[in-house]
């Protein structure tokens, strides 16, 4: 462990003295990409520098109890910088961790109704709602490519991408089944139903991850339906793709103009062609990993809401909270840490 953090301390003090070098200055895209890789490391080697600080000071203060007239506060001194080596040690060994490669990552966030009907639709919708708002207090950007509303408020299906710091990181252990428990409106004998909606989170691919061929895509240009005043059967701005060679078709009619659609639309297909890239890679880590918290199929029953206890349970990792609606309203931090923690741990023991 030790090794690997004096190697780490090296690439940092190389990439500072690269940066001080006039010539990478003059070379902007060289010097902005050394300030990214420097940034990357700053937290742990400040950790590591503050590590070895506390254990210089203990080991002085070790070498005063021999001496009577020191020796209490010695003790006491040894005690502290124990306990703040003991934390340290902790948060050192999380950094060690080899990071995730989509963590800084923007996400695209798919939640879908699944069986239940129309609670099943308005549960998809509250889903929808819940991540908007927990987005909107971390000073995210949200932004809906597609959706497909129902008559009654709630949502068949939606497509959003939320954009910020680390979003990825934090929103990732999300996809599976969501499953709800409570009495709908329309229900009169007071009976608990239980309706479930999928929610799929990719990170958002970049030009530079997936190279498509515009000859491997065929474009339909259709009129757009649902909400959107008169001007949804006026001209035809819905635009479907189908990329021929995968077979993957995505559509888009939320735009006025059929330009916005095809923009959104080749967004989702480089979204969903990468995330074909990215499910083959967590296959392989899967099969060398033991343990995971979550293996990201949508398939997967994850978490349960379940509105006559007020109570939330992630059942991956056993924890239940009994504020829902709180959950619901964007408070998910607790929930959110719980997991990324689950997730270090297992890594660390598996290490």
């Amino acid at each position: 462990m030790w090794e690997k953090l004096d190697d780490l301390e090296q690439k940092y003090l190389d990439l500072e003295r690269r940066m001080s070098d006039p010539e990478v200055i003059s070379n902007q895209t060289l010097y902005q990409e050394l300030i990214k890789k420097h940034n990357e490391l700053k937290d742990g080697v400040d950790l590591y520098v503050q590590y070895k600080q506390i254990r210089t000071q203990r080991s002085e203060a070790e070498s005063l109890l021999k001496d009577p007239d020191f020796k209490e506060m010695a003790e006491a001194e040894i005690s502290d910088l124990s306990k703040q080596q003991d934390e340290l040690e902790k948060k050192l060994q999380i950094i060690l961790i080899p990071p995730d490669p989509y963590d800084t990552r923007n996400a695209v966030v798919e939640i879908r109704s699944g069986t239940g009907g129309e609670e099943a639709a308005l549960f998809g919708y509250e889903l929808f709602r819940m991540y908007t708002r927990y987005a909107e207090n971390k000073g995210w950007k949200v932004e809906t490519l597609s959706e497909n509303v129902t008559g009654m408020g709630g949502i068949k299906e939606v497509v959003f991408v939320i954009s910020g710091r680390g979003v990825f990181s934090r929103l990732k252990f999300e996809s599976g089944t969501h499953r709800v428990q409570r009495v709908p409106e329309t229900e009169s004998s007071g009976r608990v139903h239980t309706s479930a909606a999928t929610v799929a989170i990719l990170p958002e691919a970049e030009e530079v991850d997936i190279q498509i061929d515009p000859k491997d895509i065929r474009m339909d240009v259709f009129r757009a339906s649902g909400a959107g005043g008169q001007h949804v059967n006026k001209t035809s701005s819905a635009v479907r793709l189908t990329h021929e060679p995968s077979g993957v078709v995505v559509s888009c009619q939320d735009e006025r103009s059929q330009f916005q659609n095809r923009d959104k639309a080749m967004r989702m297909l480089r979204t969903k062609l990468f995330e074909a890239q990215v499910e083959e890679v967590r296959k392989k880590e899967a099969n060398l990993r033991k343990s995971q918290v979550g293996s990201g199929d949508r398939s997967e029953k994850i978490r349960t809401y379940n509105y006559p206890q007020n109570r939330v349970t992630d059942h991956r990792i056993n924890v239940s909270l009994y504020s829902l609606s709180q959950f619901l309203n964007g408070d998910c931090d607790e929930m959110f840490d719980a997991l990324i923690a689950a997730d270090r741990l297992a890594k660390m023991q598996e290490g």
